[in-house]
């Protein structure tokens, strides 16, 4: 976390919140520090949509209530309804799993940084059953975009419409993910998501990319369709072939990206790991 982990209520000069966001949550752990700060003190890229001259106003209007969780369940449902009709929740640091149920199935989403989570259709508006839960992989920051939020930053449109382009980046992060979990062979599945995190969550190093992210290889599977047996299984033959290994909070990734780009031949077939074309349809 960037900030100082003992930090207190309004330590920082700014008016404490008046209530308790995480009252209703019985099965999340209690914040560590509640304040209203400034988005343009803790999101470096929103005060840079700004001109310079524009900052100081800006940076007393954009003021939001901000929280800190230890890694866990987090019941930011209850938290995005009392943002509505604002922009949502903002995540400011660590990283948090949606996980989206549907019947005996889970899908997984992974946040970070940056990503805005809008209000969404309350529950009553689908005709599946469909339950969402939220767990922080690692300790996490957000901050609550409300209506009040909304109101105070009318006078500086730039900061909407960078917090709309965070939603349209977190979209087209989630369509890659599909994307990639439409590949047939789960260890292409496996590879592609970990290069695909590691474009953001990655550190390069000499001998590839360090992926210092705690993935399970149940999650893996909720993140790319597949159950947790098969995700082992399939881990095991990537680093058998040299491509990843690691486990638990830390995954390396070998060799150039150039690799990857080979697992597919010109035709669009998948390639095996012995250098053999294998057939499009084939597991």
């Amino acid at each position: 976390m960037s900030e100082r982990s003992g930090e207190r209520h309004g330590d920082d000069g700014v008016q404490p919140a008046l209530h308790s966001p995480w009252a209703a949550a019985p099965r999340e752990r209690r914040p560590r520090s509640v304040a209203y700060r400034s988005l343009l003190d803790l999101d470096l890229d929103l005060a840079e949509s700004l001109d310079r001259r524009m900052r100081p106003a800006a940076r007393a209007a954009a003021t939001a209530l901000t929280f800190e969780a230890e890694a866990g369940d987090v019941a930011l449902g209850d938290r995005l309804a009392a943002c509505a009709p604002g922009p949502g929740v903002l995540v400011l640091d660590g990283v948090l799993a949606l996980n989206v149920r549907v019947g005996d199935r889970i899908a997984a989403e992974l946040l970070g940084p940056g990503d805005l989570v809008e209000p969404g259709a309350t529950e009553g508006d689908d005709l599946l059953a469909v339950a969402t839960e939220w767990r922080g992989l690692q300790a996490t920051r957000y901050a609550m975009l409300d209506g009040d939020f909304a109101q105070r930053v009318l006078a500086w449109p730039q900061l909407t419409q960078a917090l709309l382009r965070r939603g349209q980046r977190r979209a087209r992060n989630l369509n890659i993910q599909r994307a990639i979990a439409c590949q047939p062979r789960l260890e292409v599945r496996l590879a592609l998501l970990l290069w695909h995190l590691a474009a953001r969550w990655g550190r390069v190093e000499p001998s590839g990319i360090r992926l210092a992210l705690p993935l399970t290889h149940q999650l893996l599977g909720r993140l790319i369709g597949a159950e947790r047996p098969s995700v082992s299984h399939a881990l095991g033959r990537l680093a058998r072939a040299g491509m990843v290994t690691g486990h638990g909070d830390e995954w390396h990734l070998h060799g150039a990206q150039d690799q990857l780009a080979g697992i597919l031949d010109p035709a669009g077939r998948v390639r095996s790991f012995t250098g053999t074309a294998a057939a499009p349809g084939r597991a």
